[in-house]
């Protein structure tokens, strides 16, 4: 399956956990793909539209089409001023509703590590695509490279456990470029993406962090009162506050390109 629609259903919640890292990432994604302008991209589990909008924004394509499991995401896409020249659709990573040969380009953005066949969806990207076009995606590195690290972090620590994902080793770059070259792909490369992540205090690192969407969001959900307080104030001991009470530090994201064969 794709990335699981039920942890996924809420695109503004999804905006403020995660959404402005993901067009930060993608923006520096892009410029190192360095695509030509006036393709059919396919943006292939493009949830609420953060990386399609960065897409249309520094791409110039000709039409954009993304696709996610999740009505709810697709419905705030919809929404986003810089999105009205996409077309969205529900649909499956690991099984894309269109016919072989279908699009110039395909991408997907922060989405690897929710599939449960990361080689099948890097197959179908690669079916869709015209000869010679490109494939690529990028993903956050786990454990170290998450935005939200420190919150797995202090969960850790309090024996709380790691929220979990189906394939957390599909975000490092040597599996994905064992899955682009599995798919055929020529001309694989693979490059780290890193940005700073910024809060203004720690209601708004807690604030933006904890929205009930993702792995994390639903764990929190979960928790009793009690512990919840008990892992504020572990993340107090353990962020980086700085004297003004402002929070920084890097993420990163592992991407890897590739082009289909030309005489496929």
């Amino acid at each position: 399956m794709n990335a699981p629609a039920n942890l996924f259903t809420d695109g503004k919640a999804y905006e403020r956990l995660m959404g402005r890292w993901s067009q930060i990432a993608g923006a520096k994604f892009l410029d190192w793909l360095a695509p030509p302008k006036g393709l059919h991209w396919i943006d292939v589990g493009c949830g609420n539209g953060a990386f399609t909008e960065v897409l249309l924004a520094r791409a110039a394509p000709a039409a954009v089409t993304g696709i996610d499991p999740s009505d709810g995401q697709i419905d705030y896409a919809r929404t986003r001023p810089g999105t009205k020249l996409a077309q969205f659709r529900v649909g499956d990573a690991q099984a894309l509703p269109f016919a072989d040969n279908s699009f110039d380009a395909a991408s997907m953005a922060l989405v690897i590590t929710f599939l449960s066949d990361p080689a099948k969806a890097a197959r179908e990207m690669a079916r869709v695509v015209k000869p010679g076009g490109i494939v690529a995606t990028y993903m956050w590195e786990f454990p170290d490279g998450f935005p939200i690290r420190p919150l797995a972090a202090a969960m850790k620590s309090l024996g709380l456990g790691e929220p979990a994902r189906p394939n957390v080793e599909a975000s490092h770059r040597d599996a994905m470029q064992t899955y682009w070259r599995d798919a055929g792909l020529q001309a694989v490369d693979t490059t780290v993406i890193r940005i700073r992540v910024a809060f203004a205090d720690f209601d708004d690192f807690w604030d933006s962090s904890t929205v009930p969407v993702g792995p994390s969001g639903k764990a929190l959900a979960d928790m009793m009162p009690a512990t919840r307080e008990q892992l504020k104030a572990k993340l107090r001991e353990q962020l980086p506050i700085a004297p003004n009470g402002s929070i920084a530090y890097e993420a990163f994201a592992n991407a890897v390109k590739g082009r289909v064969p030309a005489n496929r």
